[in-house]
Protein backbone atom coordinates (compact mmCIF):
# COMPACT_ATOMS: atom_id res chain seq x y z
CA UNK A 1 0.00 0.00 0.00
CA UNK A 2 2.95 2.34 0.60
CA UNK A 3 4.35 2.19 -2.80
CA UNK A 4 1.19 2.26 -4.51
CA UNK A 5 0.35 5.82 -2.55
CA UNK A 6 4.00 6.68 -3.15
CA UNK A 7 3.57 6.12 -7.17
CA UNK A 8 0.29 7.87 -6.80
CA UNK A 9 1.92 10.82 -5.03
CA UNK A 10 4.56 11.00 -7.68
CA UNK A 11 2.17 10.82 -10.43
CA UNK A 12 0.29 13.66 -9.40
CA UNK A 13 3.69 15.66 -8.83
CA UNK A 14 4.47 15.43 -12.44
CA UNK A 15 1.46 16.01 -13.73
CA UNK A 16 1.62 18.99 -11.58
CA UNK A 17 4.92 20.31 -12.81
CA UNK A 18 3.90 19.45 -16.53
CA UNK A 19 0.61 21.64 -16.07
CA UNK A 20 3.01 24.67 -14.32
CA UNK A 21 5.15 24.38 -17.64
CA UNK A 22 2.15 24.84 -19.98
CA UNK A 23 1.12 27.76 -17.85
CA UNK A 24 4.22 29.36 -18.33
CA UNK A 25 4.03 28.85 -21.88
CA UNK A 26 7.56 26.98 -21.55
CA UNK A 27 7.43 24.01 -24.14
CA UNK A 28 11.48 23.10 -23.77
CA UNK A 29 12.71 20.25 -24.84
CA UNK A 30 14.09 19.67 -21.32
CA UNK A 31 10.27 19.32 -20.25
CA UNK A 32 9.04 17.24 -23.33
CA UNK A 33 10.95 14.59 -24.91
CA UNK A 34 11.82 15.57 -28.37
CA UNK A 35 10.15 13.66 -30.47
CA UNK A 36 7.90 14.57 -33.31
CA UNK A 37 4.82 13.39 -31.79
CA UNK A 38 5.46 15.40 -28.37
CA UNK A 39 5.48 18.54 -30.72
CA UNK A 40 2.43 17.92 -32.44
CA UNK A 41 0.34 17.38 -29.06
CA UNK A 42 2.17 20.52 -27.50
CA UNK A 43 1.47 22.55 -30.81
CA UNK A 44 -2.51 21.22 -30.29
CA UNK A 45 -2.21 22.25 -26.64
CA UNK A 46 -0.68 25.64 -27.32
CA UNK A 47 -3.69 26.12 -30.09
CA UNK A 48 -6.26 25.26 -27.72
CA UNK A 49 -5.11 27.34 -25.30
CA UNK A 50 -5.11 30.33 -27.05
CA UNK A 51 -8.62 29.59 -28.52
CA UNK A 52 -10.29 29.06 -25.12
CA UNK A 53 -8.76 32.33 -24.33
CA UNK A 54 -10.17 33.80 -27.00
CA UNK A 55 -13.55 32.20 -25.85
CA UNK A 56 -13.20 33.65 -22.27
CA UNK A 57 -13.39 37.03 -23.82
CA UNK A 58 -15.31 36.60 -26.46
CA UNK A 59 -18.41 35.29 -24.19
CA UNK A 60 -17.58 38.69 -21.87
CA UNK A 61 -18.20 40.76 -25.13
CA UNK A 62 -21.33 38.99 -26.19
CA UNK A 63 -24.55 41.19 -25.43
CA UNK A 64 -27.53 38.40 -26.57
CA UNK A 65 -27.95 34.98 -25.69
CA UNK A 66 -27.36 32.94 -28.94
CA UNK A 67 -23.92 34.07 -29.11
CA UNK A 68 -22.99 33.87 -25.19
CA UNK A 69 -24.88 30.11 -25.45
CA UNK A 70 -21.91 29.33 -28.31
CA UNK A 71 -19.22 30.93 -26.82
CA UNK A 72 -20.03 28.98 -23.56
CA UNK A 73 -19.61 25.73 -25.86
CA UNK A 74 -16.56 26.67 -27.52
CA UNK A 75 -15.25 27.23 -23.71
CA UNK A 76 -16.12 23.79 -22.73
CA UNK A 77 -15.11 22.12 -25.54
CA UNK A 78 -11.39 24.14 -25.97
CA UNK A 79 -11.53 22.89 -22.18
CA UNK A 80 -12.00 19.29 -22.33
CA UNK A 81 -9.20 19.06 -25.58
CA UNK A 82 -7.12 20.76 -22.99
CA UNK A 83 -7.32 17.66 -20.53
CA UNK A 84 -7.32 15.00 -22.88
CA UNK A 85 -3.98 16.32 -24.68
CA UNK A 86 -2.32 16.58 -21.60
CA UNK A 87 -3.08 12.84 -20.29
CA UNK A 88 -1.84 11.72 -24.09
CA UNK A 89 1.21 13.51 -23.37
CA UNK A 90 2.14 12.09 -20.24
CA UNK A 91 0.80 8.70 -21.44
CA UNK A 92 3.25 9.14 -24.23
CA UNK A 93 6.24 10.01 -22.14
CA UNK A 94 5.64 7.13 -19.72
CA UNK A 95 5.37 4.59 -22.72
CA UNK A 96 8.85 6.45 -24.09
CA UNK A 97 10.61 5.59 -20.59
CA UNK A 98 9.12 2.29 -20.34
CA UNK A 99 10.86 1.41 -23.73
CA UNK A 100 13.89 2.37 -22.28
CA UNK A 101 14.08 0.00 -19.70
CA UNK A 102 15.48 -3.53 -20.67
CA UNK A 103 13.14 -6.39 -20.46
CA UNK A 104 14.51 -10.35 -19.97
CA UNK A 105 14.35 -12.53 -22.92
CA UNK A 106 12.18 -14.87 -20.75
CA UNK A 107 9.47 -12.02 -20.30
CA UNK A 108 9.24 -11.61 -23.95
CA UNK A 109 6.66 -13.82 -25.83
CA UNK A 110 6.32 -14.86 -29.48
CA UNK A 111 3.67 -12.05 -29.56
CA UNK A 112 4.87 -9.24 -27.30
CA UNK A 113 5.96 -7.09 -30.57
CA UNK A 114 2.63 -7.73 -33.00
CA UNK A 115 -0.20 -4.42 -32.63
CA UNK A 116 -3.15 -4.78 -34.12
CA UNK A 117 -3.91 -2.47 -36.99
CA UNK A 118 -5.75 0.96 -36.12
CA UNK A 119 -8.99 1.94 -37.85
CA UNK A 120 -11.68 4.07 -37.47
CA UNK A 121 -14.66 4.13 -35.65
CA UNK A 122 -18.00 6.02 -36.52
CA UNK A 123 -21.30 7.48 -34.43
CA UNK A 124 -23.96 8.83 -36.52
CA UNK A 125 -27.83 9.09 -35.90
CA UNK A 126 -27.39 9.72 -32.28
CA UNK A 127 -31.06 10.69 -30.91
CA UNK A 128 -31.71 10.62 -27.49
CA UNK A 129 -35.64 9.96 -26.15
CA UNK A 130 -37.15 12.70 -23.80
CA UNK A 131 -39.57 11.62 -20.98
CA UNK A 132 -42.43 14.57 -20.63
CA UNK A 133 -45.28 14.81 -18.59
CA UNK A 134 -48.49 14.33 -19.29
CA UNK A 135 -49.07 17.98 -18.46
CA UNK A 136 -46.71 19.41 -20.13
CA UNK A 137 -46.12 17.40 -23.41
CA UNK A 138 -49.89 16.33 -24.25
CA UNK A 139 -51.86 19.49 -22.50
CA UNK A 140 -49.31 22.13 -22.87
CA UNK A 141 -49.46 23.16 -19.31
CA UNK A 142 -46.62 24.85 -17.02
CA UNK A 143 -43.74 26.94 -17.63
CA UNK A 144 -41.87 26.48 -20.70
CA UNK A 145 -38.40 24.87 -19.69
CA UNK A 146 -36.37 25.43 -22.78
CA UNK A 147 -32.54 24.34 -23.08
CA UNK A 148 -29.24 24.48 -24.70
CA UNK A 149 -27.50 21.17 -25.45
CA UNK A 150 -24.97 19.25 -27.36
CA UNK A 151 -22.78 16.67 -27.13
CA UNK A 152 -18.96 16.40 -26.49
CA UNK A 153 -17.58 12.54 -28.01
CA UNK A 154 -13.82 11.64 -26.92
CA UNK A 155 -11.83 8.52 -27.93
CA UNK A 156 -8.19 8.80 -27.28
CA UNK A 157 -6.74 12.04 -27.90
CA UNK A 158 -9.63 12.80 -30.43
CA UNK A 159 -12.88 15.11 -29.58
CA UNK A 160 -15.55 16.09 -30.80
CA UNK A 161 -18.29 18.24 -30.28
CA UNK A 162 -22.00 18.04 -31.96
CA UNK A 163 -23.93 21.09 -32.99
CA UNK A 164 -25.66 22.83 -30.23
CA UNK A 165 -29.92 21.74 -30.44
CA UNK A 166 -32.40 23.80 -27.98
CA UNK A 167 -34.53 21.65 -26.20
CA UNK A 168 -38.05 22.50 -24.87
CA UNK A 169 -41.11 19.79 -24.34
CA UNK A 170 -42.43 20.30 -27.98
CA UNK A 171 -39.53 17.73 -29.06
CA UNK A 172 -39.99 14.26 -28.07
CA UNK A 173 -36.26 13.41 -28.90
CA UNK A 174 -33.01 15.37 -29.08
CA UNK A 175 -31.51 14.26 -32.75
CA UNK A 176 -27.86 15.50 -33.61
CA UNK A 177 -27.58 14.64 -37.22
CA UNK A 178 -23.59 14.98 -37.25
CA UNK A 179 -21.59 12.19 -38.01
CA UNK A 180 -18.82 12.09 -36.40
CA UNK A 181 -15.64 9.81 -37.30
CA UNK A 182 -12.61 8.64 -35.21
CA UNK A 183 -9.89 7.92 -37.18
CA UNK A 184 -6.80 6.29 -35.32
CA UNK A 185 -9.02 3.89 -32.73
CA UNK A 186 -7.43 1.25 -31.58
CA UNK A 187 -9.47 -2.49 -31.12
CA UNK A 188 -9.69 -1.48 -27.57
CA UNK A 189 -11.00 1.88 -27.74
CA UNK A 190 -12.89 3.57 -25.35
CA UNK A 191 -15.67 6.00 -26.83
CA UNK A 192 -17.03 8.24 -24.07
CA UNK A 193 -19.61 10.13 -24.74
CA UNK A 194 -20.97 13.48 -22.67
CA UNK A 195 -24.11 15.40 -23.20
CA UNK A 196 -24.00 18.91 -21.77
CA UNK A 197 -26.88 21.47 -20.77
CA UNK A 198 -27.68 24.44 -20.31
CA UNK A 199 -31.01 26.82 -19.52
CA UNK A 200 -31.17 29.44 -22.14
CA UNK A 201 -34.01 31.16 -20.09
CA UNK A 202 -31.73 32.86 -17.92
CA UNK A 203 -30.26 36.25 -18.68
CA UNK A 204 -26.99 36.32 -19.83
CA UNK A 205 -26.64 40.15 -20.72
CA UNK A 206 -25.81 40.99 -16.61
CA UNK A 207 -22.37 39.85 -17.07
CA UNK A 208 -22.00 42.96 -20.15
CA UNK A 209 -24.20 45.15 -17.79
CA UNK A 210 -20.84 46.61 -15.68
CA UNK A 211 -18.73 47.50 -19.06
CA UNK A 212 -22.06 49.02 -20.75
CA UNK A 213 -22.95 51.38 -17.52
CA UNK A 214 -18.99 52.33 -17.57
CA UNK A 215 -19.23 53.36 -20.83
CA UNK A 216 -22.29 55.24 -20.23
CA UNK A 217 -20.74 57.10 -16.86
CA UNK A 218 -17.20 57.82 -19.00
CA UNK A 219 -18.71 59.54 -21.06
CA UNK A 220 -20.58 61.76 -18.18
CA UNK A 221 -17.72 62.04 -15.84
CA UNK A 222 -15.83 63.07 -18.38
CA UNK A 223 -12.67 61.72 -19.67
CA UNK A 224 -10.15 61.38 -16.49
CA UNK A 225 -12.49 60.46 -14.00
CA UNK A 226 -14.49 57.54 -16.88
CA UNK A 227 -11.10 56.36 -17.22
CA UNK A 228 -10.55 55.02 -14.01
CA UNK A 229 -13.91 54.15 -13.67
CA UNK A 230 -13.89 51.87 -16.49
CA UNK A 231 -10.42 50.88 -15.45
CA UNK A 232 -12.07 49.41 -11.91
CA UNK A 233 -14.76 47.80 -13.51
CA UNK A 234 -13.21 45.96 -16.13
CA UNK A 235 -11.67 42.82 -16.20
CA UNK A 236 -8.14 42.95 -13.89
CA UNK A 237 -4.51 41.30 -14.38
CA UNK A 238 -5.98 38.87 -11.65
CA UNK A 239 -9.46 38.09 -13.10
CA UNK A 240 -10.43 34.99 -15.49
CA UNK A 241 -10.67 36.74 -18.07
CA UNK A 242 -7.19 38.94 -18.19
CA UNK A 243 -4.34 36.93 -16.77
CA UNK A 244 -2.11 40.07 -17.20
CA UNK A 245 -1.01 38.72 -20.40
CA UNK A 246 0.25 35.31 -19.32
CA UNK A 247 -0.91 31.99 -20.57
CA UNK A 248 -4.44 31.13 -19.25
CA UNK A 249 -4.46 28.64 -15.80
CA UNK A 250 -5.83 25.23 -17.17
CA UNK A 251 -7.45 24.38 -14.41
CA UNK A 252 -10.29 24.65 -13.24
CA UNK A 253 -12.29 26.24 -16.06
CA UNK A 254 -12.20 30.11 -16.18
CA UNK A 255 -15.00 31.44 -14.34
CA UNK A 256 -17.01 34.29 -17.02
CA UNK A 257 -20.02 35.88 -16.13
CA UNK A 258 -22.64 34.22 -18.97
CA UNK A 259 -23.89 30.46 -19.45
CA UNK A 260 -22.72 27.31 -18.10
CA UNK A 261 -23.08 24.14 -19.37
CA UNK A 262 -23.48 21.17 -17.01
CA UNK A 263 -22.99 17.61 -17.46
CA UNK A 264 -26.53 15.91 -17.86
CA UNK A 265 -25.56 12.45 -18.83
CA UNK A 266 -22.69 10.16 -20.29
CA UNK A 267 -21.85 7.02 -21.45
CA UNK A 268 -18.84 4.83 -22.34
CA UNK A 269 -18.94 2.51 -25.71
CA UNK A 270 -16.11 -0.24 -26.61
CA UNK A 271 -15.73 -2.42 -29.34
CA UNK A 272 -18.57 -4.68 -27.84
CA UNK A 273 -20.98 -1.90 -28.68
CA UNK A 274 -20.26 -2.43 -32.34
CA UNK A 275 -23.04 -3.46 -34.81
CA UNK A 276 -23.63 -2.20 -38.25
CA UNK A 277 -27.78 -1.26 -37.18
CA UNK A 278 -28.98 1.09 -34.80
CA UNK A 279 -28.53 0.21 -31.49
CA UNK A 280 -29.77 1.72 -28.07
CA UNK A 281 -27.25 2.32 -24.98
CA UNK A 282 -27.80 2.70 -21.77
CA UNK A 283 -27.01 6.40 -20.07
CA UNK A 284 -25.70 7.64 -16.81
CA UNK A 285 -27.94 10.32 -15.96
CA UNK A 286 -26.74 13.68 -13.41
CA UNK A 287 -28.13 16.25 -11.76
CA UNK A 288 -32.15 15.83 -10.74
CA UNK A 289 -35.42 17.65 -11.09
CA UNK A 290 -34.05 20.84 -9.00
CA UNK A 291 -31.45 21.82 -11.49
CA UNK A 292 -31.85 24.24 -14.04
CA UNK A 293 -30.66 22.39 -16.58
CA UNK A 294 -32.14 19.42 -16.03
CA UNK A 295 -34.18 17.35 -18.99
CA UNK A 296 -36.19 14.90 -18.11
CA UNK A 297 -34.16 11.99 -19.80
CA UNK A 298 -35.35 8.27 -20.31
CA UNK A 299 -31.83 6.64 -19.53
CA UNK A 300 -30.98 6.01 -23.10
CA UNK A 301 -29.33 6.71 -26.34
CA UNK A 302 -29.73 5.51 -29.98
CA UNK A 303 -26.76 5.72 -32.72
CA UNK A 304 -25.36 3.67 -35.17
CA UNK A 305 -21.52 2.66 -34.30
CA UNK A 306 -19.64 1.40 -36.86
CA UNK A 307 -15.84 0.73 -37.56
CA UNK A 308 -13.62 -0.24 -40.37
CA UNK A 309 -10.37 -1.62 -39.15
CA UNK A 310 -7.49 -0.59 -41.51
CA UNK A 311 -6.97 -4.20 -42.44
CA UNK A 312 -10.71 -4.08 -43.94
CA UNK A 313 -10.06 -1.12 -46.37
CA UNK A 314 -6.21 -0.93 -47.11
CA UNK A 315 -3.98 -3.18 -48.57
CA UNK A 316 -1.96 -5.06 -46.50
CA UNK A 317 0.34 -6.57 -48.83
CA UNK A 318 0.42 -7.08 -52.77
CA UNK A 319 3.27 -8.68 -54.75
CA UNK A 320 3.73 -11.06 -57.71
CA UNK A 321 2.22 -15.07 -57.20
CA UNK A 322 2.10 -18.09 -58.95
CA UNK A 323 -0.97 -20.00 -58.14
CA UNK A 324 -1.11 -23.34 -59.25
CA UNK A 325 -4.53 -24.46 -61.02
CA UNK A 326 -7.48 -26.23 -59.26
CA UNK A 327 -7.57 -29.88 -61.28
CA UNK A 328 -5.70 -29.09 -63.58
CA UNK A 329 -1.94 -30.14 -64.91
CA UNK A 330 0.10 -29.81 -60.92
CA UNK A 331 2.68 -28.44 -63.03
CA UNK A 332 0.85 -25.88 -64.07
CA UNK A 333 0.86 -22.09 -62.31
CA UNK A 334 -0.57 -19.62 -63.00
CA UNK A 335 1.14 -15.57 -62.85
CA UNK A 336 -1.24 -13.10 -60.57
CA UNK A 337 -0.22 -9.77 -58.91
CA UNK A 338 -1.38 -10.62 -55.37
CA UNK A 339 -3.34 -8.01 -53.10
CA UNK A 340 -4.43 -8.56 -49.47
CA UNK A 341 -6.92 -6.24 -48.57
CA UNK A 342 -10.54 -7.41 -46.42
CA UNK A 343 -11.49 -10.73 -46.60
CA UNK A 344 -9.90 -11.83 -49.46
CA UNK A 345 -6.49 -11.85 -51.40
CA UNK A 346 -7.73 -10.86 -55.04
CA UNK A 347 -5.49 -11.93 -57.59
CA UNK A 348 -5.07 -9.68 -60.88
CA UNK A 349 -3.28 -10.20 -64.34
CA UNK A 350 -1.17 -7.46 -63.91
CA UNK A 351 -0.23 -4.88 -61.23
CA UNK A 352 -1.78 -2.15 -63.73
CA UNK A 353 -5.17 -3.26 -63.15
CA UNK A 354 -5.20 -2.51 -59.73
CA UNK A 355 -5.23 1.16 -60.36
CA UNK A 356 -7.25 0.94 -63.32
CA UNK A 357 -9.79 -0.67 -61.13
CA UNK A 358 -10.18 -3.35 -62.92
CA UNK A 359 -12.11 -6.58 -61.70
CA UNK A 360 -9.55 -9.45 -60.60
CA UNK A 361 -9.11 -12.57 -62.25
CA UNK A 362 -10.36 -14.56 -59.24
CA UNK A 363 -10.31 -14.27 -55.48
CA UNK A 364 -9.27 -16.38 -53.01
CA UNK A 365 -11.37 -15.94 -49.28
CA UNK A 366 -9.26 -14.95 -46.18
CA UNK A 367 -11.26 -15.05 -43.21
CA UNK A 368 -11.20 -16.31 -39.35
CA UNK A 369 -11.98 -19.43 -40.92
CA UNK A 370 -9.12 -19.53 -43.42
CA UNK A 371 -6.06 -22.08 -42.90
CA UNK A 372 -3.05 -21.33 -43.93
CA UNK A 373 0.23 -23.25 -43.77
CA UNK A 374 4.20 -23.32 -45.60
CA UNK A 375 4.48 -26.87 -47.08
CA UNK A 376 7.49 -28.25 -47.75
CA UNK A 377 9.98 -27.48 -50.10
CA UNK A 378 9.54 -27.53 -53.80
CA UNK A 379 12.74 -29.97 -54.74
CA UNK A 380 12.73 -27.96 -58.20
CA UNK A 381 12.46 -24.17 -56.98
CA UNK A 382 13.77 -24.76 -53.25
CA UNK A 383 10.97 -22.29 -52.14
CA UNK A 384 8.36 -23.13 -49.57
CA UNK A 385 4.55 -23.09 -50.93
CA UNK A 386 1.81 -21.34 -49.09
CA UNK A 387 -1.34 -23.41 -48.72
CA UNK A 388 -4.94 -21.50 -48.10
CA UNK A 389 -7.71 -23.94 -46.99
CA UNK A 390 -11.22 -23.26 -47.00
CA UNK A 391 -14.52 -24.60 -46.56
CA UNK A 392 -16.80 -24.81 -49.19
CA UNK A 393 -20.48 -26.53 -48.48
CA UNK A 394 -18.55 -29.27 -46.38
CA UNK A 395 -15.74 -29.45 -48.31
CA UNK A 396 -12.01 -28.32 -48.38
CA UNK A 397 -10.33 -26.27 -51.28
CA UNK A 398 -6.97 -25.60 -51.51
CA UNK A 399 -5.11 -23.14 -53.14
CA UNK A 400 -1.56 -23.62 -53.47
CA UNK A 401 0.74 -20.27 -53.97
CA UNK A 402 4.17 -19.85 -54.41
CA UNK A 403 6.84 -17.24 -54.83
CA UNK A 404 9.97 -16.11 -56.53
CA UNK A 405 12.42 -16.32 -53.33
CA UNK A 406 12.29 -17.09 -49.51
CA UNK A 407 12.50 -14.00 -48.69
CA UNK A 408 9.29 -13.05 -50.24
CA UNK A 409 7.40 -16.38 -48.95
CA UNK A 410 8.56 -15.22 -45.66
CA UNK A 411 6.82 -11.61 -46.54
CA UNK A 412 3.69 -13.33 -47.66
CA UNK A 413 3.18 -15.61 -44.33
CA UNK A 414 4.21 -12.61 -41.90
CA UNK A 415 1.47 -10.57 -43.49
CA UNK A 416 -1.11 -13.58 -43.52
CA UNK A 417 -0.28 -13.97 -39.68
CA UNK A 418 -0.69 -10.31 -38.80
CA UNK A 419 -3.94 -10.04 -40.98
CA UNK A 420 -5.23 -12.83 -38.58
CA UNK A 421 -4.18 -11.64 -35.54
CA UNK A 422 -6.05 -7.77 -36.63
CA UNK A 423 -9.02 -9.69 -37.38
CA UNK A 424 -8.99 -11.21 -34.21
CA UNK A 425 -8.86 -8.54 -32.41
CA UNK A 426 -11.73 -6.52 -34.19
CA UNK A 427 -13.55 -9.28 -33.88
CA UNK A 428 -17.12 -8.54 -35.71
CA UNK A 429 -15.66 -5.84 -37.11
CA UNK A 430 -14.22 -7.76 -39.76
CA UNK A 431 -16.97 -9.81 -41.02
CA UNK A 432 -18.08 -7.83 -43.19
CA UNK A 433 -17.06 -4.13 -44.29
CA UNK A 434 -19.24 -1.65 -42.62
CA UNK A 435 -20.46 1.59 -44.13
CA UNK A 436 -19.12 4.97 -42.90
CA UNK A 437 -20.99 7.67 -44.10
CA UNK A 438 -18.59 10.67 -44.62
CA UNK A 439 -19.22 13.46 -42.09
CA UNK A 440 -21.18 16.81 -43.82
CA UNK A 441 -18.65 19.28 -44.25
CA UNK A 442 -18.94 22.52 -41.77
CA UNK A 443 -21.07 25.09 -43.52
CA UNK A 444 -18.98 27.36 -45.61
CA UNK A 445 -18.62 30.59 -43.75
CA UNK A 446 -20.18 33.46 -45.72
CA UNK A 447 -18.16 36.33 -47.09
CA UNK A 448 -21.14 38.64 -45.54
CA UNK A 449 -21.06 37.84 -41.64
CA UNK A 450 -24.43 36.31 -40.45
CA UNK A 451 -26.78 38.73 -39.41
CA UNK A 452 -27.44 39.07 -35.79
CA UNK A 453 -23.96 37.91 -34.57
CA UNK A 454 -21.17 39.86 -32.28
CA UNK A 455 -18.87 40.76 -35.14
CA UNK A 456 -21.48 41.13 -37.80
CA UNK A 457 -22.69 44.20 -34.90
CA UNK A 458 -19.57 45.62 -34.28
CA UNK A 459 -17.76 45.57 -38.18
CA UNK A 460 -19.55 49.14 -38.94
CA UNK A 461 -17.29 50.15 -35.69
CA UNK A 462 -14.12 48.86 -37.96
CA UNK A 463 -14.81 51.06 -40.72
CA UNK A 464 -12.28 54.45 -41.06
CA UNK A 465 -15.34 56.34 -41.20
CA UNK A 466 -16.44 55.66 -37.75
CA UNK A 467 -13.32 55.16 -35.85
CA UNK A 468 -14.31 57.97 -34.05
CA UNK A 469 -17.33 56.27 -32.62
CA UNK A 470 -15.24 53.41 -32.05
CA UNK A 471 -12.57 55.05 -29.36
CA UNK A 472 -15.35 57.57 -27.90
CA UNK A 473 -17.45 53.92 -27.41
CA UNK A 474 -14.64 51.85 -26.14
CA UNK A 475 -16.86 48.77 -26.05
CA UNK A 476 -15.20 46.72 -27.95
CA UNK A 477 -11.49 46.57 -28.26
CA UNK A 478 -9.20 45.72 -31.62
CA UNK A 479 -8.08 42.50 -29.63
CA UNK A 480 -11.80 41.26 -29.32
CA UNK A 481 -12.81 42.25 -32.54
CA UNK A 482 -9.64 39.61 -33.97
CA UNK A 483 -10.75 37.44 -32.05
CA UNK A 484 -14.54 37.48 -32.99
CA UNK A 485 -13.49 37.47 -37.09
CA UNK A 486 -10.90 33.99 -36.35
CA UNK A 487 -13.95 32.49 -34.09
CA UNK A 488 -16.44 32.64 -37.02
CA UNK A 489 -13.59 31.98 -39.84
CA UNK A 490 -12.56 28.72 -37.67
CA UNK A 491 -16.13 27.31 -37.34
Amino acid sequence: MFCRNQTTRATVARGSALEMEIRRGKFRKSVFLDTSQDSDIQKKIDHEIRMRDGACKLLAACSQKDQALEASKSLQTCSTRIMAYMSELQRMKEAQVMKKVPRRSSDAGPMDDRRPCKGKVAISDLRIPLMWKDTEYFKNKGELHRCAVFCLLQLGGEIFDTDMVIVDRTLTDICFDNTIVFSEANPGFEMRVELYSCCSEDDYSAGNTPRKLASKLSSSLGRSAGKKLRAAMDPGPCSPVSNGGATPLLLPVPSVPGPKYHLLAHTTMSLTHIQDSFRTHDLTISGNEECSYWLPLYGSMCCRLAAQPHCMTQQMMSGCLKVKQLGGDPQSWTKVYGVLKGTSLFCYHRQEDVEANVEPAFTIAINKETRIRASEKDPQSKVQNICISNQYGGEEVTHTLTTDSRDDTHRWMEAFWQHFYDMSQWKQCCDDLMKIELPSPRKPTPVTPKQGSLYHEMAPLATPSSEGLLLQDNAVSAEIRALLSSYYNDR
